[in-house]
């Protein structure tokens, strides 16, 4: 029993031990400067210096898709063309509309006074 008593005050001695040293490391941890910039990056809510939060799903479902096409670049190369199309045709489809927009407006409207009827 005392063999086991004597054990039992060492093992607790060297986790006393290792926990000295594990608060030292974290308090060198938390005046570094590379920790502060990436707490910033990783948890921030500072916004409004452009610091994007790992909080956000949008970031998530981005990194996932990143990982993803990583592996596969013949399917991203894929996406990426259609993506350029469906943006060249909303883009077409904008001027189409507002285009269609003036015409229905001069309609509804009338002859100007300055033009001949």
């Amino acid at each position: 029993m005392d063999e086991l008593k004597s054990r039992r005050r060492a093992l607790l001695a060297r986790c006393e031990l290792q926990r000295t040293e594990m608060a030292v490391r974290v308090g060198d941890f938390q005046s570094d400067p590379v920790r502060r910039v990436l707490s910033g990056f990783l948890g921030g809510t500072d916004q409004s210096r452009g610091v994007a939060s790992l909080k956000h799903p949008l970031t998530w479902v981005v990194g996932i898709a990143a990982l993803f096409f990583l592996r596969r670049p013949r399917q991203l190369l894929t996406v990426l063309g259609w993506a350029r199309s469906a943006i060249s045709m909303a883009s077409k489809a904008s001027v189409a509309m507002r285009l269609v927009g003036q015409v229905r407006d001069a309609f509804a409207r009338g002859p100007r006074a300055d033009e001949p009827v």
